[in-house]
């Protein structure tokens, strides 16, 4: 059975590229943690189950989790994508979902874990940014790279036109991760992620631009 489960916590703009991808999947279920999530609503526009289980009435994280999994197994999922969901999940958790669990984070991991990463990009003056997908360890925002895309850091960049180039690349490649694991032609090979049969380019990425 080829069912998705999404994971947000608000709007989930990754969630709607998802959705817009138009996969073969027999069952896409978004569950979200916050009761008053936009997404939810943009979810069932696209004929996507909803569900809810408001962190807020459980008394611990481990409690959470433990029903969270509950639900997510009850949806029999191929994989379990994130996609703005605004939660620590417990070593437990991500280890039950080992290999199936898939995350997008707005930066060039390693580089940038964490929060602010726009700003702290802007920061350091780096000159390509980007966005990862990735498995999920239980290291935050670690684990086997799945795809990347890089744009260059523009001189008037602020972290607000930054964070928005960097979205348009995650509403590309996020959906292409999971197209790809829906599909079969993800297969990890100790801690690399393989694509099976992708052609790659060769081009490389200057910034600032080299002259002809």
């Amino acid at each position: 059975m080829k069912s998705l489960v999404i994971l947000i916590s608000g709007r989930g703009s990754n969630m709607q590229a998802l959705l817009e991808a138009g996969f073969q999947a027999d069952r896409i279920t978004v569950i979200s943690n916050n009761p008053n999530a936009t997404g939810l609503e943009i979810a069932r526009k696209y004929s996507a189950e909803t569900i809810v289980i408001d962190h807020r009435t459980f008394p611990d994280r481990q409690t959470f989790d433990t029903a969270l999994a509950e639900k997510i197994d009850a949806c029999q999922p191929k994989l379990i994508a994130l996609a703005g969901f605004m939660r620590i999940l417990s070593d437990r958790f991500v280890q039950r979902y080992q290999g199936r669990l898939m995350n997008i984070h707005p930066s060039l991991l390693p580089a940038f874990p964490g929060l602010g990463t726009h700003a702290r990009a802007l920061q350091e003056g780096i000159r390509i940014h980007g966005c990862t997908v990735h498995f999920v360890t239980a290291q935050l925002d670690h684990g086997p790279i799945v795809i990347q895309a890089a744009i260059p850091v523009l001189p008037s960049d602020t972290e607000e036109t930054l964070a928005t180039r960097v979205l348009q690349q995650e509403h590309r490649i996020y959906p292409q991760a999971v197209r790809w694991f829906m599909e079969d032609q993800i297969r990890l090979n100790e801690n690399r992620v393989e694509v099976i049969d992708s052609s790659v380019r060769e081009i490389a990425l200057y910034s600032p631009g080299l002259p002809e």
